[in-house]
């Protein structure tokens, strides 16, 4: 009944309070119908961020499943702020179907699935059916193809797609607003578009490090730190590191990028920023004299590290 959208971030969460039950409502009367119990769950990024809260939640909803009941995930929009938030449902839904060790995430959109380009401007635009791998191509192609109702777009829904393939878990874009259309997908009907799991999935925590946990900070690693992460599966050591940027602690996770602002990795660091930016570029014999103390050798251990 408000005259106009809310404009300050208060009087928006405040309007998804009074949102939050009248939309869990709906969802009620409309399981009912199917004898279905449901719940809801709210969640922040926050929650996911922290290992033993990720690890809490995935047990809630392992045993609202092991219940029979429905859970109805959503963002916590009354308590998020912009440093905690998902950002989207799209984001949302490719964390949670970590979370929960699922076979298969649907997305569904506005549009059939992801085109060449975008339907709404190019009349000739074709479906892609199979997606085996995001490539900066496919990510190029989302660009263009947004949705109109909500935060995310095409673009979004695609990177979620990406993130659940490294876990795993295959993924499908259909269009929400064709009746049929998600009983066609699950009897194996062709039906938008399907993006194929990663057939060496990462772990679970390493899926966490990559894709979950936010990043405090970035460093710059030159040429040769670069092609032993990523070729030679190596730990990052300060003689690598050439720049340092942002204000974290050890145990933050920040992310990798190569010289030209590249980002290739992402990990948990063993020093705050204030101390790699004191041994960066240094022998790992030189960390004891310069910090005056000496944690770890790496930077960032290999079992912590993780190649996007």
């Amino acid at each position: 009944g408000l005259p106009e959208y809310p404009k300050s971030l208060p009087h928006k969460q405040a309007a998804a309070a009074v949102g939050q039950s009248r939309l869990m409502w709906a969802y009620e009367k409309a399981f009912e119908k199917v004898d279905q119990k449901v719940a809801q769950v709210l969640l922040t990024r926050e929650d996911l961020a922290n290992r033993a809260r990720f690890l809490n939640s995935r047990h809630t909803l392992t045993a609202l499943l092991e219940y029979g009941v429905v859970p109805i995930i959503n963002e916590n929009d009354t308590v998020a702020v912009d440093e905690i938030r998902f950002g989207d449902n799209d984001s949302l839904a490719g964390m949670v179907a970590h979370l929960v060790d699922a076979d298969l995430l649907v997305i569904l959109s506005d549009v059939e699935g992801l085109y060449t380009e975008d339907p709404r401007h190019h009349p000739n635009a074709t479906l892609i059916p199979v997606v085996t791998e995001v490539t900066a191509e496919i990510e190029r192609r989302a660009g263009g193809t947004t949705s109109f109702e909500g935060t995310g777009g095409m673009h979004t829904k695609v990177l979620a797609a990406k993130k659940a393939a490294t876990y795993g878990i295959a993924t499908a874009i259909v269009s929400g607003e064709r009746p049929g259309h998600l009983t066609g997908l699950f009897q194996g009907d062709p039906v938008g578009t399907i993006f194929l799991p990663k057939s060496q999935k990462l772990t679970s925590r390493k899926h966490w490090i990559g894709y979950t946990v936010k990043a405090k900070g970035r460093l710059t690693l030159d040429d040769g730190a670069v092609e032993a992460l990523t070729r030679k599966g190596k730990s990052l050591l300060p003689s690598g590191i050439t720049a340092v940027h942002g204000d974290f602690e050890s145990g933050d996770a920040v992310v990798c990028v190569d010289q030209s602002g590249r980002e290739f990795a992402k990990g948990l660091v063993n020093y705050s920023s204030e101390a790699v930016a004191k041994i960066r570029g240094m022998k790992t014999s030189e960390i004891q004299k310069t910090l005056g103390y000496k944690d770890y050798d790496e930077v960032i251990h290999r079992d912590n590290l993780v190649i996007l």
